[in-house]
């Protein structure tokens, strides 16, 4: 299996290697050595041309006028009288090999003659400096030096388009070439050779070609020549792409692997401490905070099913005892016993089991709350919940007063629950000993904030961070479990909202946040996972007291 770091190199790499193999592919490199070599033959046969029409015989002498005028193009760019090339190994088609001379058919020119014999230093100082054939034709295509004078080449097409008055450059397949290298083969200019033919032109007039032919520098050879500008830009794109992968494998690779090793080991149970990287990229980023707020999740989880598992065991060890202990004391002492004592233990026994059922319908209860999530659909009304617990609910020992303002959104959560979480505070303020009990409602940042405040003995100071925890109750000598807030919290934030208790004037004051619904119904459907409808707090709910 391949590890990041290697995968990020390789990438690297490939992506570095692409601009030469695609110079490679296009020829790109080899396109510009054949054309430099086009470029040198024409300019050898430019000044071979001029020199021969120089030292032709009965030639005018040739003066150069200071005052001619000079193109506004050459003034402008002083390239555009310059040679320029055509040839392009990718659309340029390549000629047989250049047929051998044909006989002659009438003599050489004797002035073409002459001035070959003129010029033939400056031609063979030419061809030992470049390696190039150099081969001067008359007005006929007749060679007037070499090995073969006398021999006509005028049937070529580059010597045709030179005694027209102009010159052409071909290329033509190089047979006799010895590639002298395995890899010769993938260079196209291997095999091949340039003809240029330029017109002599004497008096306005052509009377004879000058004819070269050279092999261009071979790929290969040619970056052989360039092998230390090769070799240091090579050097430099390795150099920066070692540092760029050292650092991706610092930002991305190494982060990863301290964020697998921290799951790891909360996975084993063990402490997921998670040293933030000194450079870090935003994904990255966010990643590890995304981590960091799950393991504070899983290590808040771990400690509320802890502490919960020792709150139910002490809870449910207490009646189990005492129906315990009444069965052992009935089954040894039955016989003995009066008829009000078996009564007085069989009636122990019955509370303690009553409180056995209480619980675990209470947990169940707690279950359903917990796992319920609002698929964000529901719809409730405020004003006809409220309306029907105060009707079921309020009397003279629990006066309840309700102030809603005329316009107030439905809020996103269904009806079921919403009257238990309102029953469950309605009935923990009657509980707690309160007389009156306002509840006030009112929108505010795309929510409802519903306050219910009590003129009870409030919650001890001690006591108001554990209110909402599992099995923490003041009222359990009166049957009690504990449960009622925390299934109310957890019903509320199963559709995003809060439940908190605050400061009031005297007795206790709970306050209900519950966000607005997109799209009113007084059905209330959207609930997932379990009917809130079947818990019990409404609307005669079993006794909770604070919590």
């Amino acid at each position: 299996m391949l590890r990041l770091r290697w995968l990020l190199l390789s990438v690297l790499l490939f992506a570095a290697a692409l601009p030469g193999v695609a110079a490679l592919g296009l020829r790109v490199y080899e396109n510009a050595l054949v054309r430099r070599t086009e470029a040198e033959v024409s300019a050898q046969a430019a000044a071979l041309a001029a020199a021969t029409a120089l030292l032709w015989p009965e030639a005018p002498p040739a003066v150069a006028s200071p005052d001619a005028p000079i193109a506004e193009s050459s003034r402008l760019d002083p390239y555009a009288a310059a040679l320029t090339t055509g040839i392009d190994l990718s659309s340029t088609v390549i000629l047989p090999e250049r047929p051998a001379a044909a006989r002659p058919t009438v003599p050489p020119d004797p002035a073409a003659l002459e001035a070959a014999q003129r010029i033939a230093p400056a031609i063979a100082e030419t061809k030992a400096a470049t390696l190039a054939s150099i081969v001067l034709l008359d007005r006929d295509g007749t060679m007037v030096s070499g090995q073969q004078i006398g021999f006509s080449l005028g049937k070529l097409p580059e010597v045709r388009a030179a005694l027209a008055g102009g010159s052409q450059t071909v290329l033509r397949s190089n047979a006799s070439y010895d590639y002298g290298y395995l890899v010769g083969w993938l260079s196209r200019a291997t095999a091949i050779r340039l003809h240029h033919a330029r017109a002599i032109t004497v008096g306005g007039e052509v009377v004879g070609v000058v004819l070269v032919s050279r092999s261009p520098s071979a790929l290969f050879r040619g970056m052989w020549e360039d092998w230390g500008k090769i070799a240091v830009g090579v050097g430099v794109i390795l150099t920066l792409l070692v540092l760029i992968a050292a650092l991706l494998a610092r930002t991305i690779v190494a982060p990863l692997e301290r964020l697998s090793a921290a799951t790891r080991a909360l996975a084993e149970g063990r402490s997921a401490w998670l040293r933030r990287p000194t450079l870090e990229v935003h994904e990255v980023q966010g990643l590890y905070t995304d981590f960091s707020v799950m393991a504070e999740g899983i290590e808040r989880r771990g400690r509320y099913l802890r502490d919960f598992a020792a709150s139910l065991s002490h809870e449910f060890k207490t009646p189990l005892a005492g129906i315990r202990g009444g069965i052992e004391l009935l089954q040894d002492h039955a016989a003995t016993m009066s008829e009000g004592e078996r009564a007085q233990f069989l009636s122990n026994m019955e509370g303690d089991a009553d409180r056995l059922s209480r619980l675990v319908s209470r947990l169940m209860e707690l279950a359903k709350a917990d796992m319920g999530r609002s698929s964000g659909e529901a719809s409730t009304s405020l004003k006809p919940v409220l309306a029907l617990l105060a009707d079921a609910h309020g009397g003279e020992a629990l006066a309840i007063a309700i102030d809603l303002p005329k316009e107030l959104a439905p809020v996103a959560m269904e009806p079921g629950a919403l009257e238990t979480v309102l029953a469950t505070l309605i009935e923990n303020a009657r509980q707690a000993g309160a007389s009156r009990l306002a509840i006030e409602a009112h929108e505010h940042e795309g929510a409802v904030r519903i306050a219910l405040s009590d003129n009870g003995p409030g919650v001890p100071e001690a006591d108001r961070g554990r209110v909402f925890d599992p099995f923490f109750t003041s009222k359990r000598e009166a049957g009690g479990t504990g449960l009622g807030l925390p299934i109310a919290r957890a019903l509320v934030e199963g559709c995003g909202g809060g439940l908190e208790l605050t400061e009031g004037f005297g007795g206790a004051c709970f306050v209900l946040t519950l966000p607005l619904a997109e799209s009113p119904s007084p059905l209330g459907k959207g609930w997932v996972g379990g009917s809130p409808l079947a818990l019990s707090p409404h609307p005669n709910p079993s006794p909770l007291g604070r919590g």
